[in-house]
C-alpha cells in the first residue's frame, strides 16, 4: 500500500506538471507529496523528477516509469470497478476525446445528459478534430465519426451515420446539368478540410467500385457548421454529416445529390484502447451512447 501511495503521488505530480499545482488538485500538502516522490526515488535507487525553483521535468527513468505505471494504476482501478460496478456508484474521472463536430451538433446532448444522469462521475471532454492518441494522452476513450481502420483500439459503433451532397434549389436552378458526381468538379464546392480527401470526394459505383472527384470553391473551412451556413447561402456544393444537414434538408433548405453514390460505411465508433479490465465507466458510457441514439436516430 506504502509503495502504491508513493506511485500515485509521483502520477499525480507529473500529470500536474508540479508540486504545487499537484497539491492543489489532490487536497495534499506539497510537502508530503515530495516526501512520497522522494521515498518512492529511494526505494527504486533512481532519479525520476528534475526539481529546480523555476522548471519541472522528468528524467529519462521518469519517463519509462510514469508510462508503465500509470498503466498499472489504471488495470488496479479497473479491477476495483468491476467488483463495485453499479451505475449509482460511478465515481472518479473520465477523459472522453471527441471532434468538434460532434460536440457542437445535435447529438452533442448526449455527453450532456450522460454527465446529468451520472453526477458523481467527473467528465473531462476534450473536443479536437484530430485523431488523438488515447494511451499516449490518457484519455479513457473516445467518439470518432469515419470509417473506422483497423488500429491496436477496440472499438464499438454507436450509430450509424452519412455524408450528404447538398445544394439549395436556387443554386441548382443555376447549375442544372449535375446528372453524375463527376460534375462536381465544374462548379463551385465548399470543402471542408476536416476531411482527410479534403479537395477530393469519393464516391461509390452500384457495382461497388469507387472513384474520386476533385472539387474547389471560393472556401475552405474547418468546420462542417460554417460549411453548413455557405452552403445555405447558396455559395455552392457541399459535403455535410447527415446529423447536421438533416433539419435543413427535411425543410427543403438543401436538396441532396447523388445518394445513390455516397458511402454508406461510416459510423460513429466509440474507441478505447485494449484492456484486461475494462474500466465500468468505460462501459457504461459506450452503453448509454449507444441507447441514446437508437432513441435519437
Amino acid at each position: 500500500m506504502d509503495t502504491l501511495t508513493r506511485i500515485r503521488a509521483f502520477i499525480d505530480v507529473v500529470e500536474a506538471e508540479g508540486f504545487s499545482a499537484a497539491a492543489r488538485r489532490t487536497g495534499r500538502s506539497k510537502a508530503l507529496l515530495s516526501k512520497y516522490v522522494r521515498e518512492l526515488e529511494d526505494e527504486l535507487g533512481a532519479l525520476l523528477l528534475n526539481r529546480t525553483t523555476r522548471q519541472f521535468s522528468m528524467t529519462e527513468a521518469g519517463h519509462t516509469y510514469y508510462r508503465t505505471a500509470s498503466d498499472i494504476l489504471k488495470e488496479i482501478d479497473n479491477l476495483a470497478d468491476l467488483v463495485r460496478e453499479n451505475n449509482a456508484q460511478l465515481k472518479g474521472r473520465l477523459r472522453i476525446s471527441v471532434p468538434r463536430t460532434f460536440v457542437d451538433a445535435d447529438v452533442g446532448q448526449s455527453l450532456i445528459d450522460f454527465a446529468k444522469e451520472n453526477p458523481d462521475l467527473s467528465l473531462e471532454i476534450a473536443a479536437d478534430d484530430r485523431f488523438v492518441d488515447l494511451i499516449e494522452e490518457g484519455f479513457d476513450v473516445a467518439i470518432r465519426i469515419t470509417k473506422l481502420e483497423d488500429s491496436g483500439m477496440i472499438a464499438r459503433k454507436i450509430s450509424d451515420f452519412r455524408i450528404h451532397i447538398c445544394a439549395t434549389p436556387e443554386f441548382l436552378e443555376r447549375y442544372p446539368d449535375l446528372d453524375h458526381p463527376s460534375a462536381l468538379s465544374s462548379v463551385p464546392f465548399i470543402v471542408d478540410t476536416n476531411a482527410r480527401t479534403q479537395a477530393s470526394i469519393r464516391f461509390h459505383n452500384p457495382d461497388n467500385t469507387s472513384f474520386a472527384v476533385a472539387v474547389s470553391g471560393p472556401i475552405e473551412v474547418n468546420s462542417p457548421h460554417a460549411t453548413l451556413r455557405a452552403a445555405l447561402a447558396g455559395i455552392g456544393v457541399a459535403f455535410i454529416p447527415d446529423f447536421i444537414a438533416r433539419k435543413p434538408i427535411e425543410s427543403g433548405e438543401l436538396v441532396t445529390l447523388f445518394n445513390d453514390y455516397t458511402p454508406t460505411d461510416r459510423g460513429i465508433y466509440a474507441v478505447y484502447p485494449h484492456r484486461r479490465y475494462l474500466p465500468a465507466k468505460v462501459r457504461i458510457f459506450v452503453d448509454y451512447l449507444h441507447n441514446w441514439f437508437k432513441k435519437h436516430p
